[in-house]
């Protein structure tokens, strides 16, 4: 849209501040100003833009080893978790399906707010809308649990069943979605779309590499998150009493292979989890984390184009091993955005559950706008005229 001078100065400026303030104050679908729920863009990182370049990324000094052939995988990074500092990357913000990756920013966001202690007995509809084929750890309606061993499901078998009970005891599915979305915008995770909190395949649902790290990272600072993901197995309530205790149980093993060692995969040295994932469009993905050394690092995979089941913890267990040899031969390419402080991280998904404000009518948010138009053209016509008051006496004091 252009607007033309008149050749009448105050005309046009009066114009101008009442187009300016419509466009400003034009009301939403709700008739409210719109609102940005998120905090501002963290400063750019060290090295950000070459993160944000595709290709694979590494400053490597004289002897460092040379990074993996073996890698085939869509997206993947390397990093060091005490520091954040990115050693190696390849297309690490390619927007990609996460498949369960994604349910460590749902332990993120709904781990604090359920005490661990705390039971509540499953209904049916809590479990009516289950994808069908998706991975489950056996939750029965009617059955009373305690939220440790929902997040042991979670974690260790990656249910999809456990994720909506969890996530109906934190609000809703809606709610603890849109509480995802402002958690990973407040870690500096801009490259994630939540959709389905338990990761299951949906349309616009997307993470990285790089948010994928952040969020693996910022679990592990977390006592209770990096317990459950270390865990190698544990046993399920397979019925229970009224307190949540069990009546009998059943052993549950943790899916990520590092972890276990099974399946031909063997138990990475040091392996302190994190969380693996797989569905149709994502492909296998994993984030891993190692200690050794005093020094802990974290690699995040999305689909490897070559191998079976396997190649995610071999491609993860080879960027590992890259890792720790390289340690002190290779300068960082970037740097994982450091998390916000707790406050702002609180106050920020805090206001994605906040209930929606009472709407304004189309017809009082179109009035309030003409309020303001007319007071802010008739403001401007007034201060232009003492300016063209100013200007014509000037004029007239020229010799």
């Amino acid at each position: 849209m252009s607007i033309r001078s008149s050749g009448r100065r105050t005309g046009s400026g009066v114009a101008a501040l009442a187009v300016g303030a419509s466009v400003l104050l034009a009301p939403t679908a709700t008739g409210l100003p719109r609102a940005d729920p998120l905090p501002p863009r963290p400063a750019p990182s060290v090295g950000a833009s070459l993160l944000h370049r595709s290709g694979t990324h590494v400053r490597a000094r004289q002897g460092a080893p040379e990074l993996p052939d073996d890698v085939s995988a869509l997206s993947w990074l390397v990093a060091d978790v005490r520091t954040g500092e990115v050693l190696a990357a390849h297309d690490a913000h390619r927007p990609l399906p996460p498949a369960s990756t994604l349910k460590t920013l749902f332990a993120l966001t709904a781990l604090p707010r359920l005490p661990a202690s705390s039971r509540h007995t499953v209904t049916e509809a809590e479990l009516d809308e289950v994808a069908e084929g998706s991975s489950v750890v056996g939750v029965s309606a009617d059955h009373t649990y305690r939220v440790a061993d929902l997040w042991r499901g979670v974690f260790l078998s990656s249910g999809n069943d456990a994720v909506h009970v969890l996530a109906e005891m934190n609000g809703g599915w809606d709610v603890t979605a849109a509480q995802m979305q402002a958690k990973a915008r407040a870690l500096g995770a801009r490259d994630t779309t939540v959709v389905s909190p338990d990761g299951y395949d949906a349309d616009g649902q997307a993470s990285s590499a790089y948010d994928l790290a952040v969020f693996g990272r910022t679990g592990l600072a977390d006592p209770a998150f990096a317990a459950y993901a270390a865990t190698a197995d544990a046993r399920f309530p397979g019925g229970t009493h009224s307190d949540g205790s069990p009546t009998w149980t059943f052993g549950i093993e943790n899916t990520n292979r590092l972890v276990t060692g099974e399946d031909g995969v063997g138990r990475y040295p040091g392996i302190v989890g994190v969380k693996n994932g797989y569905t149709s469009q994502a492909g296998y993905t994993l984030i891993a984390a190692a200690r050794r050394g005093g020094r802990t690092l974290l690699v995040t995979v999305m689909n490897p184009q070559r191998g079976g089941g396997n190649a995610v913890y071999e491609e993860a267990w080879s960027l590992l091993d890259w890792g720790f040899d390289a340690a002190g031969r290779v300068d960082p390419v970037g740097s994982l955005a450091p998390p916000a402080s707790p406050a702002v991280v609180r106050a920020v998904t805090a206001r994605a559950t906040v209930p929606e404000r009472p709407r304004t009518s189309t017809h009082t948010g179109y009035v309030a706008s003409a309020v303001f138009v007319v007071a802010a053209g008739l403001a401007g016509a007034a201060v232009l005229r003492r300016r063209s008051k100013r200007r014509g006496a000037a004029q007239a004091r020229l010799p």
